[in-house]
């Protein structure tokens, strides 16, 4: 049973109905129908991301995983990070204000920076830690290019491993280019030499991600998330179910 019941999420997010409609069909096909976890979402800041707020891909994406969080988290809220050099923002998005959130908050922001993975990872650790949860977490880290300090991202993603945290990375823009390069080197970062779990997943949503379908975007962000929980289960990473 999902943590917020379809009814609800008509009453008090009806432009995402369709969206935690296609979340469920996904989790259920990954074995997940019925998990509770905490949901993350992790936005880059940097300059070059400037047309995917204007072009409204950071505002879709926030929405469908909204979508996705109502059924693993009974809140109704995501905590957001907004990261470029330094974090920009701790804030969250909810379903009862979700329309027109992202860009309501980038309203109050600054000079938009570079791209530094490792303070927004660590403070979506220390968010997860001071929350007291022993749920497992799905982080849903957007980007569009690989970080100014590599060492201190891989740093963070493999300390963070012991952690119940799962990081699903997830690229907007040229697929081909080399900035991704590194992404796909941290999501094979050998096990357990470097880290005791394989603790994240990435993929590209390419230059437009709002032509990505509901469906296969929650397939790929919930695809991995399984294995993950089963892994991190036996090492006692995540309280058995």
């Amino acid at each position: 049973m999902a943590a917020i019941s379809l009814s609800k999420v008509e009453e008090t997010a009806p432009a995402l109905v369709s969206l935690y409609k296609s979340a469920g069909v996904s989790l259920a096909k990954n074995g997940l129908d019925g998990l509770r976890a905490a949901v993350y979402l992790v936005i880059d800041y940097s300059g070059s991301m400037k047309p995917y707020y204007k072009d409204g891909s950071v505002q879709a994406l926030a929405d469908r995983v909204l979508g996705l969080s109502a059924h693993l988290d009974d809140d109704g809220r995501v905590p957001v990070v907004f990261f470029s050099t330094d974090i920009d923002a701790e804030t969250d998005i909810a379903l009862a204000d979700h329309q027109g959130r992202i860009e309501r908050i980038v309203a109050g922001l600054g000079h938009m920076g570079r791209t530094s993975y490792h303070l927004a990872m660590d403070a979506v650790i220390d968010h997860y830690l001071d929350s007291g949860s022993r749920e497992p977490a799905l982080v849903v880290f957007q980007t569009d290019g690989g970080p100014i300090n590599k060492l201190a991202a891989e740093r963070y993603l493999c300390k963070a491993a012991r952690l119940p945290l799962f990081w699903q990375f997830i690229g907007f823009g040229d697929p081909s280019s080399k900035q991704f390069d590194y992404l796909r080197k941290l999501d094979e970062l050998s096990v357990p030499d470097k880290r005791v779990v394989d603790n994240a997943g990435f993929f590209h949503a390419g230059s437009d991600p709002r032509k990505v379908s509901d469906a296969e975007l929650y397939d790929r962000l919930v695809g991995e998330f399984p294995k993950w929980l089963v892994e991190a289960r036996a090492l006692g990473i995540v309280p058995r179910a």
